[in-house]
């Protein structure tokens, strides 16, 4: 029996009206089907490359697999198949780690296998995600403790499961079965691993080879920043916790006074919009160092990750981002016990009006009372920090055989060594061929109270032909090439340093900006004439740029450029013992000259 057409037509409206009222009421219901079908497309094709060796070993096929469960988890983030696609995601590493016999995949793997426990600790695959990265960190990784705890997780933590008796297995065959057990029922170890996730480096349409990884961190398909890293450097006055993420994110912050009726301390806390905690990032952590006390970490509701610190006391505070890779820099000073003494001193110090000849004439005693009252105030000159830069996975400049992480090693022991036959105190932030964040190394010189705080570089150019030695303090740049160069010691891409300069406008308010300019000038003059007895050595002069490794010193600090190390005769002189000794020379002589300065004012 045929239709009329308007019959049919009435027939098309009133379906696409049902239709519609459908995805209105249930608007949900499109994501999720969405994010099942990717799903079920995912794990038939997986299970199809497991069973087909030839096709396994091309890292484009793998890929698309991961594709699939990707889109999963960016349809519906937060629903049912949201936990198996990043434990699938999880499996598609593992196994390009088995055909490539990269680290960098298998660490992926785990990465993955980690954001499962993490987010979702409780659901039934959980005890199958901590099995196979046992798997993969006692195979592929080597590291038998963590696959110990991760097997002694599931016998503890799951003890319904049905990977129990596997893992008693496993971890009865890898050893120190009882000790692992005891360390997860002390409640040491929550299943979740400390890894960084690295990127492998794809090929299409290529047999997978062991080529060399990037560096660049696996982002969460659903699109959400990770809260990997938590870390802090504290003292008794001051204290730098860096938030490290996976990908830029909005944040916002805000002080909380104490309230001692129910013993609260100052709070300071930060939201992250559209960002979850990373697997490794621990709940609290108890500080009471001072000032800090603990710092907390939380996940506020579904795409904002909270961090609470908790202070014993607090006067000032600082919050500002860093890029490459992104982190929120906190930086927070309590009332320093000395500073409050030196107002007082400066106070009773304050110089009498006293006449004799038309000449002022100083109280009784007051070289003593100055030379206190510098030292209260933090103007003498008695330890020094020295930051040889760069180090460990970070090289430097390369140019000409040389490294420029491991001549700044070798000339800052030699400069150290050199002043500390002057008499002052040397500290440094490496005395090793290790890696140290660059906002770390100036809240070391500020827990470690140093005087100074020198960096130490050597420079390098597109151009062979540019040379010469520059010192550079903090401040804004003014040139293209302090902007250059900046960028080039930051890491950092130089259109970004246009923001950086806008957060440093904020934090130079109680930097030693002029303190740190009449530094630089005096190693920068002291060096020049003294090498110029023996070498040609071209003054680029002192220059002012916003370092990350220079924001939030509290005392003066300056950045040494030795020389280009692409520069072949320059380079050829980095390598001369002779030549470091006359550069580490003019450095102590223009350290003594701005101490000798500081030290006048006492003599008055």
């Amino acid at each position: 029996m045929k239709l009329h057409y308007a019959a049919k037509l009435h027939l098309l409206l009133l379906f696409t009206a049902f239709f519609l009222a459908v995805i209105f009421l249930c608007p949900n219901t499109g994501l999720t089907a969405s994010a099942k079908s990717y799903f079920i497309v995912g794990h038939s094709d997986f299970h199809a490359l497991i069973k087909n060796s030839k096709r396994a070993k091309y890292r484009s096929n793998w890929e698309k697999v991961e594709k699939s469960f990707s889109r999963c988890l960016k349809a519906d983030p937060n629903g049912p198949y949201a936990p198996k696609a990043l434990y699938y995601i999880g499996r598609v590493h593992e196994e390009l780690g088995i055909q490539s016999g990269l680290k960098s995949d298998f660490r992926r793997a785990v990465d993955y296998f980690g954001r499962v426990l993490a987010r979702y600790p409780r659901h039934g695959w959980a005890d199958d995600c901590l099995y196979r990265r046992a798997g993969v960190y006692a195979k592929r990784l080597r590291e038998t403790t963590n696959a110990r705890l991760d097997l002694a997780t599931i016998i503890v933590d799951y003890p319904r499961s049905d990977m129990k008796n596997k893992a008693k297995t496993a971890l009865k065959k890898l050893g120190k079965y009882d000790w692992a057990i005891a360390k997860v029922s002390g409640g040491t170890m929550s299943g979740n691993g400390t890894l960084d996730s690295v990127a492998a480096k794809a090929t299409a349409k290529k047999p997978i080879a062991k080529t060399k990884p990037t560096s660049t961190k696996a982002k969460d398909p659903s699109g959400m920043a990770h809260l990997d890293v938590v870390r802090y450097t504290s003292s008794d006055e001051y204290t730098r916790v860096v938030l490290e993420l996976d990908d830029q994110a909005k944040y916002r912050y805000q002080v909380l006074q104490p309230n001692a009726a129910v013993n609260r301390p100052h709070r300071l806390y930060v939201d992250i919009s559209n960002s979850r905690l990373g697997h490794d990032v621990t709940a609290s952590t108890t500080v009471s160092d001072g000032i800090l006390r603990s710092i907390r970490t939380g996940q506020y509701n579904k795409n904002t990750t909270r961090v609470v610190l908790d202070f014993l006391d607090l006067q000032d505070y600082k919050v500002f981002p860093l890029q490459n890779p992104y982190r929120i820099v906190i930086d927070v000073y309590a009332p320093d016990a000395k500073t409050l003494a030196a107002q007082k001193a400066a106070a009773k110090a304050a110089p009498r009006k006293t006449t004799a000849n038309s000449k002022y004439r100083p109280p009784y005693g007051s070289k003593k009372m100055a030379g206190d009252l510098l030292e209260q105030l933090g103007l003498t000159v008695k330890t020094i920090m020295i930051d040889p830069g760069h180090g460990g996975k970070d090289p430097g400049a390369v140019s000409n055989g040389l490294r420029e992480k491991d001549i700044n090693l070798r000339f800052a022991k030699l400069l150290g060594k050199k002043l500390k036959a002057k008499g002052f105190k040397i500290t440094y932030t490496r005395t090793t061929d290790v890696f140290i964040a660059l906002e770390k190394r100036t809240a070391m010189a500020n827990v470690k109270k140093a005087d100074l705080f020198l960096s130490i570089h050597c420079n390098a150019n597109r151009s062979r032909s540019i040379h010469g030695m520059e010192t550079y303090s903090l401040n804004l740049a003014k040139s293209k090439d302090a902007v250059r160069i900046a960028a080039r010691e930051n890491a950092v891409d130089p259109r970004s340093i246009s923001d950086l300069q806008f957060i440093l406008t904020d934090l130079m308010v109680n930097s030693k900006i002029k303190e740190s300019r009449d530094l630089a000038s005096d190693v920068q003059s002291s060096t020049i004439k003294r090498v110029r007895k023996k070498y040609s050595l071209k003054n680029m002069g002192t220059r002012e740029a916003p370092f990350y490794v220079l924001m939030g010193a509290k005392m003066p600090s300056v950045l040494v450029e030795l020389g280009y190390i692409t520069n072949k005769t320059e380079a050829k002189r980095l390598k001369s013992d002779r030549y470091l000794d006359y550069l580490a020379n003019g450095i102590v002589e223009g350290i003594l000259a701005y101490k000798g300065k500081i030290e006048r004012y006492a003599s008055l």
